[in-house]
């Protein structure tokens, strides 16, 4: 049997006879894809935009004579998307004090290209925080023990960090905060004193309930009982002895367990 080819043969290929039997695939419905938003990451390629967004923190040490001031300017990535979010971008420290220029002017560039460099830089908080000054360190206002200036900057940033979202602090569960001050109020009542009071004689030799009273413990600067030592998990002066063990009444740690 003769077939005329009228068209141009641009191509050929040999079909056997198994070929023919088996039924041709069923194309596949092509379906809509959603667009999906271009998800920018942190890199060193990053270039600064024209406006950062930030925060200044004040860090008044008894170091120094003049307050530090650091600024933390962050990047918005993916603006305007549902994968939004800011990251730290670059640090500066300015202070009145020219003593430590060169190590602050340092710490500032080593800072704000770790931050550029993109990845995880949390660990940053607690590189920071492991510095201790030789000569001893110090407490800031609330009763928190900071073992050195650098160790200030390191929790400035962890704050920072904070706000932002990229570190978020375990909640306390609400047993746990109610243990707390159970504890605390059990302390201070078994190491109330009794108030002094100027009663008779008569008075003294037959003392009524309505003239025994009791004074709560004198507090030290973090607001807790004046004999508390430092806790080692928290940095508040809030560790007391109780029932033979030291207990924390600020993050309810014991070394009991």
């Amino acid at each position: 049997m003769a077939i005329k080819i009228e068209k141009k043969i641009k191509g050929y290929n040999v079909v056997k006879p198994e070929d023919k039997a088996a039924p041709a695939p069923a194309a596949a419905p092509v379906k809509d894809t959603a667009p999906v938003a271009e998800v920018i990451q942190m890199h060193e390629s990053l270039e600064r935009p024209e406006t950062l967004v930030g925060n200044t923190y004040k860090i008044k040490s008894p170091l120094f004579e003049h307050a530090l001031y650091v600024t933390i300017n962050d990047i918005v990535l993916n603006a305007g998307t549902q994968h939004e979010q800011r990251r730290p971008f670059e640090l500066f420290i300015n202070s009145k004090n020219m003593d430590h220029f060169q190590w602050i002017v340092a710490l500032t560039r080593i800072l704000s290209a770790v931050f550029r460099k993109g990845g995880d830089v949390t660990f940053i908080v607690e590189e920071l925080k492991a510095v201790f000054d030789p000569r001893g360190g110090y407490f800031k206002a609330g009763g928190v023990y900071m073992p050195s200036i650098v160790a200030e900057i390191g929790a400035v940033i962890e704050q920072h960090m904070k706000s932002i979202g990229l570190i978020h602090d375990p909640d306390m569960s609400e047993a746990t905060r109610q243990l707390i001050a159970e504890k605390r109020a059990a302390y201070e009542k078994a190491n109330a004193k009794p108030a002094s009071s100027s009663v008779g004689a008569a008075t003294a030799a037959s003392p009524s309930p309505e003239n025994t009273s009791t004074e709560a413990p004198h507090t030290n600067a973090s607001g807790f009982p004046a004999g508390a030592t430092l806790c080692a998990k928290c940095n508040t002066q809030a560790l007391v002895l109780m029932d033979g063990c030291q207990t924390c009444l600020n993050c309810g740690y014991s070394k009991c367990g």
